[in-house]
């Protein structure tokens, strides 16, 4: 995706999660993007440690994270201009003589585009899109390109927009306009968002790949593939979720299986969602409660807890780590892997896998970058890929001598609005995220007593202008509605969100925030536009 290999397209981080714990006085980090310290708790403590450190922090985000609070510079910025901002602090760094001169000729290419692009984005003009003030862009410019190692964070609030592939290619250009490419304490490091989304991502997730991120239009990988299961395979790139969700409509798609997902509560435009599944000849849910989603299954098989399987997880940072089984599985439910072997073995194909590590075996054998990974030796701990053998010690960092596609390619972004902005019937912006006590859909965190119990129900951030116009009190119920759809909540008057824009999470079923989404998505990616939204706010009477 940014033009530097793997890892940020599949959104993994290039460094380690421990190397926060080095940095110090002559460091920063960048965090655009990221409520760390609510979305990745552990993480998050490590940053404000090394703030404590001396660590200089640039935070970029519209509301008032606990990060914000504590950052050196806040770039306030308005949401769904992350790449004017992006862009603005380039400018700086350039015009100021800031930029790593070395690392750009040595290691890069396309730079005259990407300049010619970044030059008309003056700290003037980038403030009058974003609304962060001219002095804070230089600020925040000058501490990152200062530092001797910068390493940038980001995660949704970068990738859910329309726009989304475009703002990492931003922050792609950032961290090699100021070298921090390939070194310690440094380069680009998206924060997964779940526990081993990195690990079903390598292991062919995505609909254009195989695992190892082998593409499927590889004539060679296609070969190996089909030589290694004995069947033939197709060369075309399969559907994202908004194209599965559009081929059900047109009935191009007659069965959908979802594995460990929870769409009727975690994808944009609810209602749309719910249409189309209840719209499609066969919907098999697997998971391990009776979700939303599961509820209007016509087949619903149970799956097991990480407490009771054994196989590996792969974290953010490319750690492959074992996981044991702790418990027998309760009733009937089964390790997901058994599951699918049995499904697979009743449909024709000799599925004769004995074990989860026998299934690990063939994927290593197929996936380069795992090659060296095996069983025995995650007992003395896990490795980071790329382990091309057994010999290796695994990857702590990426891109160190040059980039998998050689040279480091600067792209040439241009600023692009969100798909939907405020008007007069719906004249407040809407932002989702998540808070410290749920997890996504709450299948789980609203199952616990104390995790509930912190966090009982949902409410509206809202700023206290808007609410004394609109005569809303804190706690009264309020409507919220978009285009999409309406749901009733509590206000939450509060600065943290600043005028103009409201903000829910997606934890609850009594108020589900995606309802009120929009599912406009990113052109390449087709991830939907799940941070912006024009919303309309209304007390109930």
């Amino acid at each position: 995706m940014s033009g530097l290999g793997t890892s940020f397209g599949n959104g993994a981080m290039s460094n380690s999660i421990n190397e926060i714990d080095e940095r110090g006085s002559k460091d920063a980090i960048f965090a655009i993007g990221t409520n760390t310290t609510e979305c990745h708790p552990i993480i998050g403590v490590k940053m404000l440690k090394a703030k404590a450190r001396g660590t200089k922090l640039v935070v970029a985000d519209p509301r008032e994270i606990d990060l914000a609070r504590h950052a050196d510079v806040w770039l306030r910025l308005k949401p769904g201009t992350d790449v004017a901002l992006l862009n603005g602090l380039l400018h700086v760094i350039l015009t100021e003589g800031l930029a790593d001169e070395e690392f750009i000729t040595e290691r890069t290419e396309n730079f005259e585009d990407f300049k010619s692009v970044v030059m008309k984005f003056t700290p003037e003009y980038t403030a009058a899109i974003t609304e962060v003030s001219v002095e804070k862009i230089r600020q925040g410019a000058r501490i990152i390109a200062k530092a001797e190692n910068t390493a940038l964070y980001y995660t949704m609030g970068i990738t859910q927009h329309t726009t989304g592939v475009d703002n990492v290619l931003s922050v792609a250009n950032l961290a090699m306009l100021t070298g921090n490419m390939g070194k310690s304490k440094a380069s680009v490091n998206p924060l997964r968002g779940q526990n081993n989304v990195q690990g079903s991502c390598d292991m062919g997730a995505p609909p254009d790949v195989y695992p190892g991120y082998q593409k499927v239009t590889d004539p060679a990988v296609k070969m190996k593939f089909e030589k290694a299961w004995n069947t033939q395979l197709s060369d075309k790139v399969g559907l994202t979720i908004p194209s599965v969700l559009d081929a059900i409509e047109k009935d191009k798609v007659k069965i959908l299986y979802v594995f460990g997902e929870n769409p009727m509560r975690s994808d944009p435009d609810i209602n749309h969602v719910k249409h189309c599944l209840e719209h499609v000849d066969c919907l098999i849910v697997q998971d391990i409660f009776l979700t939303e989603t599961a509820e209007i299954a016509d087949v619903v098989l149970t799956g097991v807890t990480y407490a009771e399987k054994d196989g590996t997880f792969s974290s953010t940072e490319r750690r492959v780590q074992r996981i044991r089984k702790a418990i027998e599985p309760k009733g009937n439910s089964l390790p997901d892997w058994q599951i699918l072997r049995d499904i697979i073995s009743a449909m024709g194909f000799p599925a004769d896998y004995a074990s989860h590590e026998e299934v690990f075996d063939e994927m290593r054998v197929l996936t380069p970058s795992y090659a060296g990974i095996s069983y025995k030796r995650l007992e003395n701990g896990g490795i980071q890929w790329p382990c091309p053998n057994e010999s290796h010690p695994g990857t702590p960092i990426l891109h160190v001598d040059k980039f998998i596609r050689g040279l480091g390619k600067f792209s040439a972004v241009e600023y692009r609005e969100p798909a939907e902005l405020p008007d007069e019937e719906y004249p407040l912006i809407l932002t989702t995220g998540r808070v410290v006590s749920h997890y996504h859909t709450g299948t789980m965190t609203r199952r616990c007593w104390g995790l509930n119990g912190a966090h009982p129900e949902e409410s509206l951030e809202i700023n206290p202008k808007d609410a004394r116009k609109l005569n809303i009190a804190e706690g009264e119920e309020i409507r919220v509605t978009t285009r999409r759809g309406s749901l009733i909540t509590k206000a939450q008057v509060t600065t943290r969100v600043p005028k103009g824009l409201t903000f829910i999470t997606f934890h609850f079923t009594e108020s589900p925030g995606n309802i009120l989404t929009n599912s406009a998505s990113d052109s390449i990616t087709q991830t939907p536009e799940l941070k912006v939204c024009s919303v309309k706010v209304e007390k109930v009477n």
